[in-house]
């Protein structure tokens, strides 16, 4: 996994919260992003204090004070998001980036965010989950007129109750969010609550997924079901960065979910609970330990653990098929089906053809197969072992003793301890005469099962 500079365009974010008195009668400043590293937590240069987020791949939209009101400034407009290194999608966002920036309250803050609309159709912004007056929740027609193209409308209400939260659009929404246009909304408590705990590291993201043909930048934006792109925060693996916290911190994971099917998302190494929903916080009565946790369509889950086993730690969608690149459903399964001779045939009309499906998939992983321009591998990534045959929603939890309490850096590949990785056995073969309890389907009554002769299956 490349290493890559976590703290990249946060100088530029801080500096566009300072803003000089005589423009506070303006419209705000409308700070873009154009990498798509991790920003470093932006730190509350006024309002209410809080422990901020880090959105993996993303940033925080800055803020400024006017007479006690956090004011955004929020614009609506194509984008590009490099999604890979030469992988580029054309979508729709916000403020440079899709998914947008993130927004942090806090609790009780007076917020008030004006949103420019530069897409080629009108818009509106939901915010998904909020307690508000329902003329600003955002559902064109419904609770108030489109944002036309070039226009500015403004939003403003009370963040009334803390959780994690998402922003989108509720205008055209089967091209629009298609497009990739959505974004957090974290509501800090502004005190000590009962039923959300302190943390030391907080992370959130957006899953989202496309269709984006091989060889295209631009969505299929009506599709419904066959997907190919599958993302964090609009990024695939090995392009999202890793989650990275020091033995013993309590981490915090906040995931919401834009796509428009449910995400089993699966921790490795460790136990978590899903302390809140975007309803609110989930009392500790109604929590479990578990180490998958479904977030379905719409949905956010934020979940909590101590990271004390110190490693390199997956953490991905269960669903095999979103962590591939760009797949296909007209490869035939091949496994089992002899190859031999009929490979330099095919090779003297088409010499690019190479065996698939011989041994399964694995091979994928280490070849370097011809790909149209702008076509994201199926399965790419590199371990310190090989190989990851891993794409799409893939990322991993680096648990490490001694990083500073700001460190939010990759500290690259895990040093195992001695002898605590699994390796070949090298030493006495088995006893084929010891005895064993039973036969395979011998026991009494059971259907006698055989394995296949010659390319046929027999069944008994």
């Amino acid at each position: 996994m490349n290493r890559r500079n976590f703290f990249s365009g946060a100088a530029t974010a801080v500096a566009a919260a300072s803003v000089g008195r005589a423009a506070l009668a303006a419209l705000p400043e409308a700070p873009s992003q154009s990498s798509a590293n991790t920003a470093a937590p932006l730190a509350p240069p006024n309002g209410r204090p809080y422990r901020p987020v880090v959105t993996l791949n993303g940033w925080t939209l800055p803020w400024r004070m006017n007479a006690g009101v956090k004011e955004f400034h929020l614009v609506a407009e194509p984008v590009v998001r490099e999604a890979a290194p030469g992988f580029f999608i054309n979508l729709w966002g916000y403020n440079g980036q899709s998914p947008g920036p993130t927004i942090e309250v806090v609790e009780g803050d007076r917020v008030r965010i004006f949103v420019t609309n530069r897409l080629p159709e009108h818009t509106t912004v939901h915010w998904h989950g909020q307690r508000l007056p329902n003329g600003m929740d955002g559902v064109g027609g419904l609770t108030q007129p489109h944002i036309p193209p070039g226009k500015t409308f403004v939003y403003e209400f009370e963040a009334r109750r803390p959780g994690t939260f998402m922003y989108h659009p509720h205008a055209d929404e089967m091209v629009q969010m298609a497009m990739g246009m959505m974004g957090l909304w974290i509501t800090h408590p502004k005190g000590r609550h009962p039923l959300i705990a302190d943390v030391q590291r907080d992370y959130a993201f957006l899953l989202a997924a496309y269709d984006v043909e091989p060889g295209a930048m631009t969505p299929r934006v009506n599709e419904m079901t066959d997907f190919n792109i599958w993302t964090f925060n609009s990024r695939v693996f090995p392009a999202i960065d890793p989650l990275v916290a020091r033995q013993g911190d309590r981490v915090r994971i906040r995931v919401g979910n834009l796509t428009m099917t449910n995400h089993p998302i699966h921790l490795h190494g460790h136990e978590f609970e899903v302390t809140g929903t975007d309803g609110g916080p989930v009392p500790k009565s109604a929590r479990w330990p578990e180490v998958t946790t479904d977030v379905a369509v719409g949905q956010m889950r934020q979940v909590e653990f101590i990271a004390d086993e110190p490693g390199d730690w997956a953490l991905h969608c269960h669903k095999s098929h979103h962590t591939m690149g760009a797949m296909g459903h007209g490869v035939p399964t091949m496994i089992g089906v002899d190859h031999r001779g009929l490979v330099g045939k095919i090779q003297k009309i088409v010499p690019d053809y190479m065996v698939m499906g011989e041994r399964g998939m694995a091979d994928m992983g280490a070849m370097e197969m011809p790909l149209p321009d702008n076509t994201h591998p199926m399965m790419t990534g590199t371990g310190p072992f090989g190989p990851l045959e891993m794409g799409g929603m893939f990322t991993t939890l680096k648990v490490r003793k001694g990083l500073g309490a700001n460190d939010w850096r990759d500290p690259g590949d895990f040093q195992h301890p001695h002898d605590t990785v699994a390796r070949e056995w090298t030493g006495a073969p088995a006893d084929a005469a010891a005895p064993r309890q039973a036969l395979p389907g011998q026991a009494p009554g059971a259907p006698r099962v055989r394995k296949p002769e010659g390319g046929h299956h027999n069944h008994h």
